[in-house]
């Protein structure tokens, strides 16, 4: 048995390694990479920009607070670095939005090019299952990190003082980014192990989605005990974290790392129990 735990990480760490090349290598990839890089380098440009000289302006903070409540956003207020404080705001929402599209190819291709029983000769279900998604959320980490890198010199064309905390501001931010994104990207495994296409696995994430918020909403206003039921759904934390930056944003990581336990077990079943 303990023989097979490095062979297993191997079997892994091999997939990982082609599913970023595949990703970033080749030539669909590399454009795909290239139109992500320009659509973030637009947001950073105008909206990160713009906004965080809104944020470093008194007279708006005051007027933020007046309306809101002096607590409501005051960790963004404090932020030393307003640039990050704003992508912050703005990630957590186009992030985990951009991966229900990016991820939701997992293995939709395998099942219509008929691969997939090709591979399964090479390496277990499983080794396939858990290298794909650590390849698809390396994939997010690099994308992540490329948004960070653009903030980054935007804060240092302004102020070079702020190298440091830039530099903490970066580093908390792509951990806590990577750890919401971790349900999203298991999601996807499950639901294109389910869909034919990618297109199909991305339809069925967004309306399975919809769907469940309305009739938790319906249960939640019946039944106000049950307001715990909101937290079935990956992003359900989302809107608490706007206001916690940094170690702070930690303390909700337990949900979404919950999530990705049960939806990377609900994947594994399906996998070994699929004729796919």
């Amino acid at each position: 048995m303990d023989h097979n735990i490095p062979s297993t990480m191997r079997q892994i760490g091999l997939i990982t390694q082609f599913e970023m090349t595949k990703r970033f290598i080749n030539r669909g990839g590399m454009f795909a990479l290239a139109a992500f890089t320009l659509v973030w380098a637009l947001i950073i440009l105008f909206p990160v920009e713009r906004a965080s000289s809104l944020l470093m302006n008194p007279s708006f903070k005051e007027l933020v607070n007046n309306l809101a409540g002096p607590e409501t956003f005051n960790q963004l207020f404090a932020a030393p670095v307003a640039e990050y404080a704003v992508l912050w705001c703005i990630a957590l929402y186009v992030f985990p939005m951009f991966s229900l599209f990016i991820s939701a190819d997992q293995f939709c291709s395998d099942k219509q090019r008929g691969t997939f029983r090709f591979l399964t000769l090479r390496v277990s279900r499983e080794q396939l299952f858990f290298g794909r998604f650590i390849g698809q959320m390396l994939i997010q980490a690099v994308l992540i990190i490329i948004a960070l890198l653009a903030t980054f010199f935007l804060v240092l064309t302004r102020d070079s003082s702020l190298l440091l905390p830039s530099m903490s501001a970066a580093f908390f931010m792509l951990i806590n980014l990577i750890i919401v994104l971790l349900p999203y990207v298991a999601v996807m495994a499950v639901f294109s192990l389910i869909a034919k296409t990618a297109r199909q696995a991305s339809t069925f994430a967004i309306v399975l989605w919809t769907i469940t918020s309305i009739i938790i909403s319906i249960i939640n206003t019946q039944y106000p005990n049950l307001a715990f039921l909101h937290y079935i759904l990956p992003g359900s934390q989302i809107s608490s974290m706007i206001n916690s930056l940094g170690l702070s944003a930690l303390t909700f990581a337990p949900i979404p790392i919950i999530q990705t336990i049960i939806l990377l077990f609900l994947g594994k079943v399906i996998i070994q129990r699929s004729a796919l």
